[in-house]
């Protein structure tokens, strides 16, 4: 049901959680683990997956919360539970609040759990390539200082997304970055068909939290449109289906 970051795995008093498709009730396209509340499966199925990986965090249903992302570069900070109708727009939640699962729901676009586990501060941010370029990583750090966190103190777990064997993007996304910053370059490779090249998002994440002052870093290295285990937002397009399910990946601290 999850795959973890050895990283984080060693903290004292700290849960998390990469959620893979397996162990849920969903069905057809969504069959598995889908914990998307913006997706069109039965919301009685996604309740109950949603209250099984709470139950796997360790916290009550009520306590288990993401956020209706928009792929920006938002972050906020959660201090309780709130209703899953009124859930902020935005990529990134932070907490200090112990009890309290905070998560993100990805398929394909790169999940990235943080702590600094002395000032007991926890983040939780959806990077998709968007995201990335407009800097929610940052935010997301930021957000964490203000809380209490020191950036040299934070280590960051990388989850499951797409990678670069699978990441076939235009040439109008590859200016879209070289536009950014020159230096992006470094995460292209020529794809098989002209004027397409091959992105890594995973590189291309560990570089902004690196500038971003973030050292301490672990990659899971699972790709989510190759390994059948995961959703895959590109797959389900591939194979011209009308929807796809949704990851939830979450971090939580433990009272």
């Amino acid at each position: 049901m999850t795959t973890g970051s050895p990283l984080l795995s060693a903290i004292p008093g700290l849960r998390h959680a990469f959620f893979s498709r397996e162990g849920g009730v969903s069905e057809g396209i969504y069959a598995g683990l889908n914990g998307g509340l913006g997706s069109s499966d039965d919301p009685a199925n996604v309740a109950e997956n949603r209250r099984r990986m709470a139950e796997q965090m360790g916290v009550a249903p009520t306590h288990f919360l993401s956020l209706h992302q928009i792929h920006s570069p938002d972050a906020v900070v959660a201090t309780g539970p709130w209703e899953s109708a009124s859930r902020p727009r935005a990529d990134a939640l932070v907490t200090r609040a112990e009890g309290l699962a905070i998560g993100v729901t990805a398929a394909d676009c790169g999940p990235i759990l943080f702590v600094d586990p002395n000032a007991r501060v926890i983040g939780a941010a959806h990077a998709g390539w968007k995201g990335a370029l407009t800097g929610v990583v940052e935010s997301t750090v930021d957000a964490m200082e203000k809380l209490g966190a020191e950036r040299s103190g934070i280590v960051a777990a990388i989850g499951p997304l797409i990678r670069q064997p699978s990441y076939e993007v235009g040439d109008e996304f590859v200016e879209r970055f070289l536009k950014a910053d020159a230096d992006n370059a470094l995460f292209f490779m020529p794809a098989a068909r002209a004027n397409h090249a091959m992105f890594d998002l995973a590189g291309f994440i560990r570089m902004r939290l690196e500038n971003a002052g973030v050292l301490m870093i672990d990659d899971i290295g699972v790709d989510t449109y190759s390994d059948q285990r995961f959703f895959s937002y590109r797959r389900s397009v591939h194979r011209g289906e009308s929807d796809y399910g949704r990851h939830v990946h979450a971090i939580v601290l433990e009272a």
